[in-house]
């Protein structure tokens, strides 16, 4: 085996490995992402799993010197890995080993760097946080949100452009808003029957403008633990589509009780720090309240969140989306609203839902905002 190869060993196996490999020793940056790793992988915890200091036999309680502390091993992780990696070893802090100097200082959480798998791990562990903790997790919600919403929007907006409007001229005369039959019509005149050619004077164009009948917009969004990233996205990009004309958004959030976020659709930060994860689920009844908000069916679309895991009736369910659907609701079944990852989800209760009425699918928030463009046009 190579130098390289058993240093790479040394490192991935952490200190337990010094009586397999005692002859490798890491000095510099992969001595410093050894005692790195170790901190965090490598420790024997106590109690509900806080980090504790790990002596050289792996058994704890060790006096090497210049003892890691957590802000310390935080910007030491930064300073030694590529972002993705930082990223993940910080949700391996907080899910995994539950880091809980994370959510008793603020000073160490201001120091990591804000990131979409953080605020999963802050959604499940935030109920435990002390109150001098909550402002920095609202910062790193807004720091996720703010990044989501610049990314996203533009291509909202771009689905959402318009569509032609063939009884007004265009002041803005590109190729896609050209008007050929008018152009021809009111030109006629200067038709050249000897080289056979028409000679445009005047040419005509479309004229684009937004849709303006009113639509409905639900998002019903399930609370399930395996659904932290979906909540997040569906958070933003309802307040995407809140600011969209002609659109009234609500966004509804479910386990086994209903609750009506729509008053704060335009703050997904509020609504990401309402979040509560776990716990039932009833799809049934959240679909029966959605089913309330219903005016114009044939002016609504609906898109369940969910992983399908009923956990009520499914006779309730399947009867609720089948007199949706046949009331012309439109009905969108989301298995994940992610960039990337399997969705994991009943598939049987899936196919029962697709059966009944309701387009099951799992998009990414691009591709949901394309889709809902041409929904409404």
């Amino acid at each position: 085996m190579s130098d390289e190869r058993r240093s790479r060993w040394r490192l991935v196996l952490g200190r337990y490995a010094r009586r397999h490999l005692p002859d490798v020793e890491l000095t510099g940056d992969a001595g410093r992402a050894a005692r790195a790793l170790d901190y965090l992988y490598g420790r024997e915890g106590a109690g509900r799993g806080e980090l504790h200091a790990v002596g050289a036999d792996g058994r704890g309680g060790g006096l090497e010197p210049s003892a890691l502390t957590i802000p310390k091993w935080i910007a030491e992780v930064r300073d030694l890995f590529p972002k993705e990696t930082v990223q993940r070893i910080q949700q391996h802090a907080l899910e995994r080993h539950q880091l809980i100097g994370l959510l008793d200082d603020p000073e160490s959480l201001r120091e990591v760097e804000p990131s979409l798998p953080l605020l999963q791990a802050l959604l499940a562990l935030k109920d435990g946080a002390k109150p001098a903790v909550v402002n920095e997790i609202r910062r790193v919600v807004d720091a996720v949100v703010e990044e989501l919403t610049r990314r996203l929007a533009s291509d909202v907006r771009r689905a959402f452009s318009g569509r032609i409007d063939r009884f007004r001229r265009s002041s803005l005369k590109v190729a896609q808003n050209f008007d050929a039959q008018r152009t021809v019509r009111e030109n006629l005149k200067r038709w050249d029957p000897h080289e056979k050619r028409l000679l445009v004077e005047a040419p005509r164009f479309f004229s684009r403008v937004r849709r303006e009948l009113p639509w409905r917009v639900i998002l019903c969004v399930d609370q399930s633990g395996s659904m932290a990233a979906s909540i997040v996205y569906a958070a933003v990009m309802a307040g995407i589509f809140a600011k969209l004309p002609a659109i009234r958004v609500h966004l509804v959030l479910f386990d086994t009780a209903v609750v009506d976020l729509s008053e704060r659709v335009d703050d997904p930060t509020e609504v990401i720090l309402g979040v509560q994860l776990g716990g039932g689920t009833n799809i049934g009844r959240a679909l029966r309240y959605c089913e309330g908000l219903v005016e114009d069916p044939r002016r609504t679309v609906l898109i369940l969140v969910s992983d399908f895991e009923e956990g009520a009736s499914a006779r309730t369910l399947m009867a609720v989306t089948a007199r949706l659907a046949s009331e012309g609701v439109r009905l969108l079944g989301l298995a994940a609203l992610d960039d990337r990852g399997t969705p994991f989800f009943d598939h049987a209760m899936a196919e029962r839902l697709a059966a009944v009425g309701m387009e099951v699918a799992a998009v990414t928030p691009k591709q949901l905002g394309e889709w809902l463009a041409q929904v409404i046009r």
